[in-house]
């Protein structure tokens, strides 16, 4: 912490003056030859942290209690089901819309807008008496995750681009941290409270407290820069490296979807019972965790990447083909691979600041990507789902996954490499293939 802080501070004194560090390329002075204390790095600090805390809680404390909620709302089966789609829809949309945002508002305001958005359609969707009510506050909470969720990469640029590794560290944990909290403590809330309304409702105190820092350091927002330099989705999309980190976000996201909505089940097909199969569910997921706290420190140490998207696809192979042959004997190795195979995740976010220069460089390339992966994410569960219903096995499904884990791989040695975005964008526009 002290080294992110002593980093911190050391960049806050860069001037307007060309800068030869491509690391640090995009650093502005909040003030003309001055610092910025260090009360303001801890204030940036914890608000990173706490935001990251927020962005998954609207999607992972409804599923746990959707029974509750749609029989409460007296919800029809078609609106239940697009209750369980929104958050791919709303991540892919108002992701795409975060650096446009960005450009009118800057990162600071906008976060805040973010974060006031998630408090408050989480706070008020408690209350709602209507179905259609509650999916539309739904939205406007989705909507302040998946801002969040582009302008986190951003902003850990554009304060620590010196320590990028250890800040990301920081949002990827907590990212994960608040994922498994808000889905393991919602039905005890709601058993202590007798209500569903109030273990929803209670998750808007945490995004109100996560505003705080925010609206504390507003007034030490760098300067936007001339919006005719920003960069556009389109552009990203016109190289080869936008393409390659579209496809890596949106396979490992459809892969990870696939896991979450299937993975119980093809255990209990097989013979297990629904408790043990939520358990494994749960360390599944919670293996995110730990490899969240070292995964962004070791990229931040070496340019090539492609080491560690080797590694994950042997995770996911090794997971994949014990579940193929053998799933309930050896299935804690089997889940374990599986789980580490899902560091993907982790990987794929750190590769927005780690293939950027820049702050706009990096809101780009991680709304591009996140905005049309996690289109292709929201696919992979119903393509499963249905490979599993026209065959009645598992392994059409598992084949598929195979597949799908392939060009994960294919396209993570492609963006492995230490290469910057920046430098293709001054590249012809026929340069948009994923290859190369």
């Amino acid at each position: 912490m002290k080294q992110i802080l002593s980093s911190y501070e050391c960049e806050s004194r860069v001037t307007s003056a060309t800068v030869t560090s491509s690391e640090k390329s995009d650093i502005k002075p909040s003030a003309p030859g001055g610092a910025r204390p260090r009360s303001v790095a801890w204030l940036l600090i914890a608000g990173v942290g706490l935001a990251a805390l927020n962005l998954r809680t609207a999607i992972t404390s409804v599923g746990p209690l959707l029974d509750e909620v749609t029989g409460g709302l007296h919800m029809s089966g078609t609106l239940a089901g697009v209750l369980t789609t929104l958050p791919v829809l709303c991540f892919a949309a108002f992701g795409a819309l975060a650096p446009t945002l960005i450009r009118r508002f800057g990162e600071h305001h906008v976060l805040v807008g973010a974060l006031a958005a998630l408090a408050a359609g989480l706070g008020a969707r408690a209350f709602s008496g209507d179905p259609w009510l509650f999916l539309v506050l739904s939205v406007i909470a989705l909507s302040g995750g998946a801002v969040g969720n582009v302008l986190l990469p951003t902003l850990v640029k554009q304060h620590f681009p010196g320590r990028v590794g250890a800040m990301t560290t920081l949002y990827t944990t907590t990212l994960a941290l608040g994922t498994t909290i808000a889905a393991a403590a919602t039905v005890p809330v709601q058993q202590a409270a007798g209500s569903w309304r109030v273990a929803l409702g209670s998750y808007a105190v945490f995004a109100v407290i996560a505003i705080v820092p925010w609206l504390l350091v507003l007034r030490h927002e760098p300067p936007r820069g001339d919006p005719a330099e920003a960069l556009s989705l389109g552009r990203v999309l016109r190289t080869r490296m936008g393409w390659q980190s579209v496809l890596y976000f949106g396979t490992q996201s459809t892969v990870a979807y696939i896991l979450f909505g299937w993975f119980a089940q093809m255990l209990r097909d097989q013979g297990m019972d629904a408790a043990n199969a939520g358990i494994l569910l749960s360390y599944l997921t919670a293996l995110a965790v730990p490899i969240s706290l070292v995964l962004p420190g070791l990229m931040a140490r070496v340019r090539d990447h492609r080491g560690f998207v080797s590694f994950f696809y042997v995770a996911y192979i090794v997971g994949l083909t014990g579940m193929w042959f053998s799933p309930l004997q050896g299935v804690w190795i089997w889940t374990t691979f599986l789980g580490l195979g899902m560091g993907a995740f982790t990987l794929a976010l750190t590769f927005f600041a780690v293939r950027t220069r820049t702050a706009p460089a990096t809101a780009a390339l991680s709304a591009a990507s996140q905005s049309l992966g996690y289109l292709m994410g929201g696919l992979g569960p119903f393509l499963f789902g249905t490979l599993h219903h026209v065959t009645g096995g598992w392994h059409a499904p598992l084949a598929m996954v195979f597949g799908i884990m392939t060009l994960n791989f294919c396209m993570g040695l492609l963006l492995g490499r230490p290469r910057y975005l920046e430098d293709q964008l001054t590249q012809a526009p026929e340069a948009s293939r994923p290859g190369r």
